[in-house]
C-alpha cells in the first residue's frame, strides 16, 4: 500500500512539473534562430521569476540599464502569477534595449511560449527545454528575486 501511495505522489509531481514553467529554458533569437541564453525560471513566494544563468556568447555583455549590470545573473522576468494554463501579471525585460514589457507565458508541448507586449501589440518567443547532461548550472539552490532598476 505504501508503494502505491508513493507512486501516486511521484506521478502527481511529474504531472505538475510537466505543466509548469519552473526549470531551465534555452532562449532562441527570433531572427537568427541561434541559441542565446539559458534562463532559470523559479518560484518565490507564489510568483515566478526568470534569471539568466548562462550566455552562449559574450558572457561579459552588459544590460542597457542604470549601472550597466552584466546580463549574466540578471532577473529578466518577475512577478508572474499562474492564471489557469497561462502565467500572467508580470514583466519581462529586454536587457539589450533596457525596455520592460508586460508578459504572458504558457506551455506548448515541451516548449515555453513567452510573450512580451505593450497593450495588444507584442511578440512571442519559443523557449526550448535546456538539455545538457554535463551542465554545471545550479538548480538546487533557492533563488531570491533581484528585480533590476530600469530607467
Amino acid at each position: 500500500m505504501k508503494t502505491i501511495s508513493l507512486l501516486a505522489v511521484m506521478l502527481m509531481g511529474v504531472s505538475v512539473w510537466a505543466n509548469g514553467i519552473a526549470g531551465l529554458w534555452t532562449t532562441v533569437d527570433d531572427e537568427t534562430k541561434e541559441k542565446k541564453s539559458v534562463v532559470r525560471i523559479y518560484q518565490h513566494e507564489g510568483k515566478y521569476y526568470g534569471r539568466i544563468v548562462e550566455l552562449f556568447k559574450n558572457k561579459d555583455a552588459k544590460a542597457k540599464l542604470p549601472g550597466e549590470p552584466k546580463i549574466l545573473g540578471l532577473d529578466i522576468i518577475w512577478n508572474m502569477k499562474e492564471d489557469g494554463a497561462k502565467f500572467k501579471g508580470g514583466k519581462i525585460l529586454d536587457p539589450k534595449k533596457g525596455k520592460v514589457y508586460s508578459c504572458e507565458i504558457w506551455r506548448d508541448g515541451a516548449n515555453l511560449i513567452v510573450r512580451g507586449k505593450i497593450a495588444f501589440f507584442g511578440r512571442n518567443q519559443t523557449w526550448l527545454p535546456y538539455k545538457n547532461e554535463k551542465s554545471l548550472i545550479d538548480v538546487a539552490t533557492p533563488l531570491v528575486p533581484k528585480i533590476p532598476s530600469v530607467k
